[in-house]
């Protein structure tokens, strides 16, 4: 009998194919001790291990730079160089001459390394941790009989839907688009890492389902509904013929949207829109442009870190945002400084925080580390003399923080020109206001930026004290509440009243009933995912901003998130043709 999975939905799209499962955590081990005569056998066992291992990730590294190129692809090196460490090998041999089974020995050994280097005050060592937890798993994997569970075993064409527990840097480089249709995680909620990748790459998600991973059988054929959040087991013949007729009306669907695209994004009473993209990975650059988008309103530089086992150099990135750039040829492009941390993590090399949203990350990061920064932001000033560029900086709280990164972009500046760099030293520079307190502050900080950036994401985070990328709190973490409402009216009043630019590039932007709540606030750029762009054009052809207006105001009076998107909900539909809602 059919059974239904329920998450939260994270990128639109119906896919019916098989279930690849994909469950990469630490398997338990049993505490099984050996016969002395054993040991040799055991010895043998590691061995062949570890050999398997190392042929294994050889072959991953040589997909992963064909997906995502050789400097990501080294983080496969680097545990190679793992499994071939003397000191390891040392280490669990010895464990097993303590008459202890060659998986038993491996586990005790990674669970000690991995507290030291995590402890270690050297960053190279803490750098590691990240990879030995992926050489644990693969190695155990082994040594336990378990299948081996790499995305990239699987054939082009497949169209298989990938269920994982939540996917980490290491697993992200090796998904090949030609295999997987679509993405299904026990973690996540509609802003988490993984929900904005399935996005950027056009592949339809569930996130937040808790326990598909054990609910779920590898192969079995399922119906994944990205836009429902559901996954239906065991579909009858009726239903998997309404899921494909479905796909190919979405097809259909998006063709329209693509041709509306191309239009400019004018209200029904004459107010005009922008509508900008947001770029995640340099390689969107392309799409990102075809879109129908103005410009980028939001590159995210973080994904250059994320997944490496270090920091790209001053000419990786400068290629990386110039691509973009070029792109774009002469269109405004959005690029924000690195907001590493949160749920966006580099390989290692990071503290231990027991709350990483409220800790060393994004602006924080930058400006204790101003060598690092100084070489993203050199990178970009050369990127900027081809083009339309704009620095964003990310979590600003004071007006300390924006002094002293300008301080920093005019030295990377100086230096560039001493080096006799072709650069532009007069980028605009705006921050994101993506906390309670850069709302309540805009207008002190209004006269030291160009623009204002507001980050829905985390603005709806910090304001409701919601953990974003916490699955079970997934239905507290409401876009509407009437308390997000009015520090974006806020915000955007102080640019008005200012002269600077505003705008939203948050995930917010992209949903109807928020575009229609934007809109009624007085936002007048939005900046979406890619995919996104002909359906926010829709729904502002079809929506009138003096309605717009009339409704969010009635929203920010009510008492309770329900209650405002209620009301946003009947304006809206009684605004346009129900079918936008869902186109």
């Amino acid at each position: 009998m059919p059974a239904i999975l329920k998450g939260i939905s994270a990128s639109p799209g119906i896919v019916v194919g098989p279930v690849h499962l994909l469950r990469w955590e630490v398997p338990e081990v049993p505490a099984t001790a050996i016969d002395p005569a054993d040991v040799d056998r055991e010895l043998e066992r590691l061995r062949i291990a570890f050999a398997r291992a190392a042929e294994r990730l050889r072959a991953v590294r040589e997909r992963a730079v064909r997906n995502a190129g050789e400097a990501e692809a080294r983080i496969f090196e680097v545990q190679v160089d793992i499994l071939e460490d003397p000191e390891l090998i040392g280490r669990v041999t010895s464990v097993i001459e303590q008459h202890f089974s060659a998986e038993r020995a491996f586990d005790v050994v990674m669970l000690e390394w991995r507290e030291h280097f995590a402890r270690s005050p050297h960053a190279m060592l803490r750098e590691r941790v990240s990879d030995l937890v992926d050489v644990h798993i693969r190695v155990l994997s082994l040594l336990l009989g378990l299948e081996d569970h790499d995305p990239v075993d699987l054939p082009r064409g497949t169209n298989a839907i990938l269920v994982t527990h939540d996917l980490t840097p290491s697993l992200t480089l090796q998904l090949d688009r030609s295999a997987i249709a679509a993405i299904a995680t026990d973690a996540g909620t509609r802003t988490s890492h993984v929900a904005i990748l399935a996005r950027s790459l056009g592949l339809p998600a569930v996130v937040g389902l808790l326990d598909a991973t054990t609910r779920l059988k590898a192969g079995q054929q399922v119906i994944l509904d990205g836009t429902a959040g559901t996954i239906l087991t065991r579909p009858t013949e009726a239903e998997l013929a309404d899921a494909r007729l479905r796909g190919q009306r979405e097809a259909l669907e998006g063709e329209q949207l693509r041709r509306v695209a191309t239009t400019d994004a004018v209200s029904r009473d004459g107010a005009r829109v922008e509508i900008l993209a947001n770029v995640d990975l340099p390689d969107e650059a392309a799409l990102a442009s075809e879109s129908g988008a103005e410009g980028v309103g939001l590159m995210r530089t973080e994904f250059l870190v994320v997944g490496r086992t270090a920091m790209p150099d001053e000419d990786e990135q400068y290629e990386a945002y110039a691509n973009v750039v070029r792109a774009f040829a002469g269109k405004p492009v959005v690029i924000r400084t690195f907001d590493v941390g949160g749920d966006k993590l580099p390989v290692g090399g990071w503290p231990q925080e027991p709350n990483p949203f409220l800790g060393w990350r994004a602006i924080r990061m930058c400006l204790d580390q101003p060598e690092l920064f100084k070489t993203q932001l050199r990178a970009l000033l050369r990127a900027a003399a081809l083009g339309d560029v704009r620095i964003n900086l990310p979590l600003v709280v004071t007006l300390d923080e924006v002094r002293q990164a300008k301080a920093l972009i005019a030295e990377s500046a100086s230096e560039l020109a001493a080096r006799g760099v072709p650069h532009r030293a007069d980028v605009p520079i705006g921050i994101m206001v993506e906390t309670p307190a850069a709302a309540v502050l805009a207008d002190s900080l209004a006269g030291h930026v160009a623009f204002f950036s507001i980050g829905t994401n985390d603005l709806v985070q910090y304001t409701l004290a919601v953990d974003r990328g916490n699955a079970t709190l997934a239905s507290r973490y409401t876009p509407l509440h009437p308390a997000v409402l009015r520090l974006i009216e806020m915000t955007q009043s102080v640019a008005a009243a200012r002269g600077i630019g505003v705008g939203v590039c948050g995930e917010m932007a992209s949903e109807p009933i928020m575009a229609f709540a934007l809109i009624g606030l007085g936002i007048r750029q939005l900046s979406v995912s890619p995919l996104a762009v002909g359906r926010v054009k829709l729904i502002v052809r079809g929506v009138r901003t003096s309605v717009a207006a009339a409704a969010v105001q009635e929203a920010m009076r009510a008492e309770t998130a329900a209650e405002a998107e209620r009301i946003l909900r009947a304006r809206l539909v009684a605004e346009v043709d129900s079918e936008l809602l869902h186109a």
